[in-house]
């Protein structure tokens, strides 16, 4: 695409997390425009859709990640971008940084430079607070929204149309996730407020991570609905889309989410989690397998059903799984249901791990349609 090419390098940061010594985050860079999802019309809603799939990745571009606290440099790293223009940065921290008392946002910066010169974007890293119990892993496609990219060829050609010519703000969520995630998340949610290196921002009460199959072009789209839905902001977990079998086959979503989990557990030893998802795409085995490999650590299971469908025999193995761990599983056709649920035992925002335990206790280990 020649008109691709008249644009700089540009680094698109993805969210970051951090633990006390260790830093995670990635990015990517691109010879494409920023995507702005702010207005327009129709053409414009397909033209935006269209650059976040038609990009150039650049290769070998140093990327340099600085961390500032107390009017210094504490970390700086340089890392180059790979064959799809990925960088990841995987940083211990040394010394140990301390954790705020509750969730924060913090910024640092990532450097690189292009035909323009030097070149500074910031990059939000999600830090959980000290005080914290709970946190929450939640699937995207289907739980929160109906991506329609995840999965075959024809899958993503029956839904182009919401696709490429629906603005996010235009996408309908699933029915009650906002009120469901407001309160299982509480807390603010912050705004696309120009940030400096070194700053923190107040995240939600419960720190929030995302696992999904989408391809991270899709990336500023889905934090855009978020963000338009009121929806938790933390990061996402997305996948390098490829044409093969490994990206389009029904088993590579379990396995993708599957590790992320995994990495996510092993970041936060002290926290246990919340896993949210449905029943389109592997959710339940990936989080029976969580529930197998950590059993102390999966505080309670929320699958949405799909009206009309039955779980496969994969399915109900892990149903059982998780049932015989003893880990509260809720089973509904809607978040309306799953919050009503919550309301009825008392659950409040300012619960922790315990709380939200007693609460799915309060009914049969399994809730069928609410």
């Amino acid at each position: 695409m020649p008109l691709l090419r008249t644009h700089p390098v540009r680094i698109q940061p993805y969210f970051g997390f951090r633990s006390r010594s260790r830093l995670v985050l990635s990015a990517r860079a691109l010879r494409a425009p920023a995507p702005g999802f702010e207005g327009g019309n129709r053409l414009t809603a397909i033209r935006t859709m269209l650059a976040q799939f038609v990009t150039r990745e650049a290769r070998g571009v140093s990327v340099t990640l600085e961390l500032q606290g107390q009017g210094r440099t504490l970390v700086r790293e340089t890392a180059k971008t790979d064959d799809a223009g990925f960088v990841h940065f995987e940083l211990a921290l040394e010394p140990e940084r301390d954790l705020p008392k509750d969730p924060v946002w913090e910024v640092v910066s990532l450097c690189w430079t292009n035909r323009e010169g030097p070149q500074q974007v910031a990059a939000k890293v999600l830090v959980p607070g000290s005080e914290g119990r709970l946190g929450v892993i939640s699937d995207i496609d289907d739980t929160i929204i109906e991506t329609g990219i995840s999965g075959s060829f024809s899958a993503i050609a029956r839904n182009w149309r919401r696709i490429l010519a629906q603005m996010p703000g235009e996408r309908v969520a699933v029915g009650g996730a906002d009120a469901f995630y407001g309160a299982l998340g509480g807390g603010p949610i912050p705004g696309p407020a120009e940030l400096r290196a070194g700053q923190r921002v107040p995240a939600t009460h419960r720190p929030f991570f995302y696992v999904s199959s989408s391809p991270w072009n899709l990336f500023s789209y889905l934090v855009a609905f978020q963000r338009a839905k009121g929806l938790p902001l933390g990061p996402l977990m997305l996948r390098d889309w490829g044409l093969n079998r490994e990206t389009l086959g029904s088993s590579s979503h379990g396995a993708h989410k599957r590790r992320s989990i995994d990495a996510i557990l092993a970041m936060y030893p002290d926290l246990r989690f919340a896993l949210i998802g449905d029943d389109t795409q592997g959710d339940l085995p990936a989080y029976a397998a969580a529930v197998e490999h950590y059993p102390l650590r999966v505080a309670a299971v929320f699958i949405r059903t799909t009206a009309g469908e039955t779980f496969s025999q994969e399915e109900e193995a892990a149903r059982a799984l998780i049932e015989a761990a003893g880990v509260p599983l809720w089973l509904g056709e809607s978040w309306e249901t799953g919050q009503d649920f919550l309301r009825s035992v008392g659950f409040t925002p300012g619960g922790e791990t315990e709380q939200i335990v007693r609460a799915v206790d309060k009914v049969p280990t399994a809730v069928e349609g609410g």
